[in-house]
C-alpha cells in the first residue's frame, strides 16, 4: 500500500489521541519498521491492519468502526489534495461511478506499481447505485467510510446497504447498495 495511507492514518490518530499516545501505541504494535512511514513508500497492508488493531485495543472502538472513521478522514484528504476529481460531478453517485474509470486511471499514471481495489458501478436509477468493491485487502469498512463521506460531501443523504459477496479468489468483495433520498 502507498505510504500516504499510513501517514494519514497516523495523522488521524494524532488528531484523536495525541502524539504521545500514538508513539506508545505504535511501540506496542510490533511493526516491522517501528511505525515510521513516508508518503512515497510502499508498505504491506498487514502493517495497516496491525495499526488499526492497536488503536482498537487502545480506544475500545472496534477495528471496523476505526476503518470507517478513517474512510471519512481520507475523503477529506482527497477533497483537499485532489479537488480536481470532484469538479463537474453533480453528486456522490457520479463521483463513485468515476473511481475506476477516471480516478484510478490517473493514480496508475502517477504510481504504476499501485495495487488498487476495483470498483464496478452499476446505476440502478437516478438515486441508486450498486458498487461492487473487490480487493485482496481486508478494508471493506474503510471503503464503507469513504462512500459515506462521499455522500456527505455532496450534501446528500440516504442509505448504504452492504451485501458481502464472495468472488472466486477474493474474500474481500462486497456489494454496496447506495440509495439516496429524493432531494
Amino acid at each position: 500500500m502507498k505510504g500516504v495511507v499510513f501517514v494519514e492514518l497516523l495523522s488521524m490518530a494524532e488528531s484523536a489521541f495525541g502524539e504521545d499516545v500514538v508513539d506508545n501505541v505504535l511501540d506496542k504494535a510490533d511493526l516491522e519498521n517501528g511505525g515510521a512511514y513516508t508518503t512515497v513508500g510502499n508498505y504491506p497492508c498487514e502493517e495497516l491492519v496491525k495499526i488499526v488493531q492497536a488503536f482498537s485495543d487502545h480506544s475500545g472502538l472496534s477495528p471496523e468502526v476505526l476503518q470507517r472513521k478513517f474512510g471519512h478522514w481520507m475523503m477529506e484528504f482527497f477533497a483537499q489534495h485532489y479537488g480536481g476529481f470532484f469538479e463537474g460531478k453533480e453528486g456522490s453517485l457520479e463521483m463513485l461511478e468515476a473511481v475506476d474509470g477516471e480516478i484510478h486511471v490517473e493514480v496508475r499514471k502517477l504510481y504504476p506499481d499501485a495495487e488498487l481495489p476495483r470498483f464496478d458501478a452499476r446505476r440502478v436509477n437516478d438515486t441508486e447505485l450498486e458498487l461492487l468493491y473487490s480487493s485482496p485487502r481486508p478494508l471493506v469498512e474503510f471503503c464503507h467510510g469513504l462512500i459515506e463521506a462521499c455522500v456527505d460531501r455532496f450534501g446528500e443523504s440516504g442509505s448504504i446497504d452492504i451485501d458481502p459477496t464472495v468472488k472466486p479468489g477474493n474474500k474481500n468483495s462486497t456489494m454496496f447498495n447506495i440509495k439516496l433520498n429524493e432531494q
